[in-house]
């Protein structure tokens, strides 16, 4: 939801649809790295701003 600034059912439907891309279950969960990799985001950028 930070990252995106999209809803929170929103944020859940797209973790999932990364974990779909990804081949993970449901229990697993998706990495800052992993995320940033789907949305074409630059991680060192995401770090700074949310860390």
């Amino acid at each position: 939801m930070l990252i995106t600034g999209k809803s929170e059912r929103y944020s859940r439907y797209l973790l999932k649809r990364i974990k779909k891309h990804l081949n993970k279950e449901n229990h697993q969960v998706v990495s800052t790295s992993e995320f940033c990799q789907y949305m074409g985001l630059d991680i060192e950028e995401v770090i700074t701003t949310f860390i």
